[in-house]
């Protein structure tokens, strides 16, 4: 019971830091400098499956089906070219006139947002379904 709590509190902790990625996305939106140099890069999370290191947990890992949850593996740069407004009056224009902008778009953002929120109720869901059996299981024995 305890892996499948691990599973559904390691979802919603992907997707807290994934909703925390996108609000830094879109509060930096109109960012044309940053302490790096340029203008701010949207910046993406990447999941991979939490493996275990123990015996035990690598003999489960080789069962079929077992699944131990998830974690972050990185936090990646997006690489699609920067926005680039003419605007010579703009402190951070270059000697072209043009300014580089984030390459965050807002409306893709908003529906990562919406995703994550939708994949955190459904790992909220899925813990309260393993309590629920658990209070189950302990009615039967008594």
């Amino acid at each position: 019971m305890s892996d499948l709590f691990s599973v559904a509190a390691s979802g919603m902790e992907a997707q807290r830091l994934r909703m925390n990625l996108i609000a830094s996305n879109l509060a930096n939106v109109e960012t044309t400098r940053t302490a790096n140099g340029g203008a701010y890069r949207r910046k993406d999370i990447v999941f991979a499956a939490h493996s275990r290191s123990d015996f035990g947990g690598l003999l489960k890992e080789a069962s079929s089906a077992y699944n131990t949850g998830v974690k972050v593996a990185g936090i990646v740069e997006d690489a699609r070219p920067l926005k680039h407004v003419y605007d010579p009056a703009h402190p951070d224009a270059g000697r072209d006139g043009y300014v580089a902008y984030p390459n965050v778009n807002v409306a893709e953002e908003m529906v990562n947002m919406i995703a994550a929120s939708r994949s955190y109720e459904a790992n909220v869901s899925a813990f309260k379904a393993t309590r629920e059996m658990a209070l189950k299981a302990l009615e039967l024995g008594q």
